[in-house]
């Protein structure tokens, strides 16, 4: 008694420290911004004016925020079936194909990761540059160009951070998921190679099934971190601009605070903090299986099943030509050796 209540008191002396830094600094902070969304606050005053819902009702007629959260949505779709379509492909391959140089196509697949987005800010700047930038250079080679293409223009501004973006996110994920691949047995493959699959239905068949578990959890947490990601490329390369064309849910919301409106910026906080969890909790709905254990548990029941099933039946059948055949013994017999052979 005494063992389990000394160790009960060290896993709270423990626990104790993390759970109120959770509560000071995430719970708090969050509580906050819901309860300033409903006042009205200027930049250099304390004054505070209980408006209600008022915010929220502005941020439907307001067209900038509209548009600001059509881009997030356009970058975590396109980003997030981009990055991961690709991950997936460059781990099944440097998994699975005997390629010179594996670690070193690792390496480089990773490198982008560890870098700061300022700096892969100032990289994808300078391939973007219209007058000499590598690629207008590039397409100068094949077509000459009267005017050179503005990347960073209001027309090819997102498609510019959608590149950015997924340059940035695939050695991470890749990584992650050839970690993932290593741990299937070969043994699968060996089998479904004999049975004649090739490479593509092994990799739908076998490889996906068995790491969609952590290609679950990737997704969730790399969704939240793209609403993120946009902010500091945007931020990092364009600022909102032009005309407000790459502007995103966050940098919106901060361009507000800035121009001291506070109470409204925490309302366009709340619904980001909204729409987050809403979406996160959709796509784990969505992509929510079955253990591949327990599918395997329930297709050797039913398969157990239609198995005795068929045994009835032929058990059933073995008696009606038993009572059909009685006056012909030996042709009976026949019959019946012959269904046993079958078998």
């Amino acid at each position: 008694m005494k063992k389990a209540r000394g160790r009960s008191g060290f896993l709270v002396v423990c626990i104790a420290p993390a759970v109120i830094l959770f509560f000071v600094f995430m719970i708090l902070p969050t509580l906050n911004v819901f309860r300033m969304s409903l006042f009205e606050k200027g930049a250099y005053s304390p004054n505070e004016t209980f408006v209600g819902l008022k915010n929220f009702k502005t941020l439907i007629s307001d067209t900038n925020f509209i548009r600001s959260m059509q881009n997030m949505i356009l970058l975590i779709v396109v980003v997030t079936i981009v990055t991961f379509a690709f991950a997936l492909v460059f781990a099944g391959i440097l998994s699975r194909e005997k390629i010179r140089g594996q670690n070193f196509f690792r390496i480089i697949f990773y490198i982008p990761n560890i870098l700061s987005v300022v700096v892969i800010a100032g990289i994808f700047s300078a391939i973007y540059k219209p007058e000499n930038g590598m690629l207008n250079s590039i397409i100068g080679l094949f077509h000459k160009m009267e005017n050179p293409i503005l990347w960073k223009g209001e027309s090819l501004v997102i498609v510019s951070l959608i590149i950015a973006m997924i340059w940035q996110a695939i050695g991470y994920y890749m990584v992650m998921y050839m970690a993932s691949m290593a741990s299937v047995p070969k043994s699968l493959y060996e089998s479904a190679g004999l049975d004649g699959a090739g490479r593509l239905v092994q990799f739908f068949q076998i490889t996906i099934p068995l790491i969609w578990t952590n290609i679950r959890t990737t997704l969730t947490f790399f969704i939240i971190s793209t609403i993120n990601m946009a902010f500091l490329f945007v931020k990092a390369m364009t600022s909102g601009g032009p005309n407000g064309a790459s502007e995103v849910s966050l940098s919106y919301m901060y361009g507000q605070k800035d121009a001291g409106l506070y109470g409204y910026s925490m309302a366009i906080g709340v619904v980001i903090f909204i729409f987050s969890f809403a979406l996160s909790a959709l796509v784990n709905k969505v992509t929510e299986r079955e253990p591949l254990e327990i599918l395997r548990r329930k297709n050797m029941k039913e398969k157990k099943h239609s198995n005795s099933t068929e045994h009835l039946y032929k058990n059933f059948y073995l008696c009606s030509f038993n009572i059909a055949c009685s006056h012909h013994y030996c042709s009976g017999s026949m019959g019946i050796y012959g269904i046993y052979q079958t078998e």
